[in-house]
């Protein structure tokens, strides 16, 4: 009885109204981009409206891990190298390109898969589809 009444709660957490429970909490995913410096790395993503939360680090001289954020949306950006692999793609939907062309001298692209699009690349080489889907 017992086993049943534990699988009978730990199902109800992750479906039905145990959702209810866990709404309380916004979910979301963080992309883990690995950066060289993070400084410079959090320089450049402010030129993308991005703005540092917070950063940690073990003891001076050890690598930094980042928070950045823009509006709603997050990144995280991390000097230590198990954390995430070079060159990573990621898309992030704008609402306007046209002024993320006008900061990085890109042309837009126009016929873009996700919208209107421009492709940037971070200083440490990750990739950004940054895009205004269409309407």
């Amino acid at each position: 009885m017992r086993d049943a009444q534990n699988s009978f709660t730990r199902r109800n957490v992750l479906t039905g109204s145990g959702l209810d429970r866990l709404s309380a909490v916004e979910e979301e995913v963080i992309p883990v981009l690995y950066v060289e410096d993070a400084t410079r790395a959090v320089t450049w993503y402010e030129r993308l409206g991005f703005r540092k939360q917070w950063e940690h680090q073990f003891e001076p001289g050890f690598p930094l891990f980042v928070s950045v954020a823009r509006g709603r949306i997050r990144l995280y950006l991390s000097e230590h190298k198990g954390d995430a692999r070079p060159n990573t793609l990621i898309h992030l939907n704008v609402n306007d390109i046209d002024a993320v062309s006008e900061e990085f001298q890109l042309p837009v692209d126009e016929e873009g898969l996700a919208g209107r699009e421009c492709d940037l690349e971070d200083p440490d080489g990750n990739r950004l589809r940054v895009a205004t889907p269409r309407s």
